[in-house]
């Protein structure tokens, strides 16, 4: 949907170029699965942020966009894609096509299969046919939402996608490693999500000090928005007093040595007290956290 004339400045802390597709974006992106209402959609649209994430399912969000005009319908980076059902993936030339119809449009920024745990569930063909899309021109950037680091990793290597959205923030560090370092190849563009791990990050865990602070959901935000690898982090609010607060992390900038330790300290703490996987966690809009 978005025509490659938008008015977003050279690339900084709030802005950013989506990887190799080079689609100007802010690096707060909104995912309106908790339905935040129209009300903080267009308090979005009217604060810069231009990136929207969204299911087949999220009509609210849908809706809100489709009924945009025009010309602000082409200021819109759109992500959205099929879900991996796990016991197989639904067929993917009829998802594109249904996105295509739902927003009324006869192109997406960002086609991705969501909710890869496991290399087997993202076959060759799947891969081949995710490109074939961008190379009919329906769709400017393919990719996999995977929290199976090494799998992002290869793919970043291989370079046939050029988007990922990946799980990150001070308590999942992990990309730092293995994923990060591998994008500077072929340059995609990088989704993160989970910024405040699920809330966990913004809850005092046991064991961590009654007089130190615990993180705020800005705090979050900016740690994963400090890393240059990330393109754009999700943000996920419920409501729009919480999307006022997010947004504020844009102009907060990156963290300062001593903020970056604290966090760092204090994700290390959440990662030991929360080292299970659950099942909510493949979801990555439920991944963004309501905030």
């Amino acid at each position: 949907m978005h025509d490659g004339s938008g008015s977003i400045s050279a690339p900084s802390f709030a802005t950013a170029v989506f990887g190799s597709a080079g689609i100007p974006v802010r690096r707060l992106g909104l995912s309106g699965t908790y339905r935040p209402g129209r009300e903080a959609i267009h308090y979005a649209l009217d604060h810069g942020v231009n990136l929207f994430f969204c299911y087949g399912f999220d009509g609210q969000t849908i809706r809100t966009l489709r009924d945009l005009s025009p010309s602000r319908r082409r200021e819109i980076v759109l992500v959205t894609g099929a879900y991996n059902l796990l016991w197989g993936h639904p067929d993917l030339r009829r998802t594109l096509e249904k996105r295509l119809r739902q927003f009324r449009t006869d192109s997406l920024d960002v086609f991705l299969f969501l909710g890869v745990m496991k290399p087997r569930q993202c076959p060759d063909d799947v891969l081949e046919e995710l490109v074939r899309f961008r190379e009919e021109g329906k769709v400017r950037a393919v990719g996999v939402s995977t929290h199976d680091r090494a799998f992002a990793g290869t793919l970043a290597k291989q370079g046939d996608l050029n988007a990922l959205m990946i799980r990150y923030n001070a308590a999942h560090r992990g990309a730092e490693s293995d994923i990060f370092p591998h994008v500077t190849a072929h340059d995609p563009g990088v989704i993160s999500y989970t910024a405040t791990r699920w809330g966990y990050l913004l809850r005092r865990p046991r064991g961590w000090p009654s007089e130190r602070p615990v993180p705020t959901a800005r705090q979050c935000y900016r740690f994963v928005l400090s890393n240059p690898s990330v393109d754009v982090c999700l943000t996920a609010p419920a409501n729009l007093r919480q999307l006022q607060d997010n947004l504020q992390a844009l102009a907060d900038g990156p963290l300062a040595p001593d903020e970056m330790t604290f966090l760092r300290d204090f994700g290390d703490i959440v990662h030991r007290r929360r080292s299970t996987f659950t099942p909510s966690e493949a979801n990555p809009t439920r991944g963004a956290t309501r905030r």
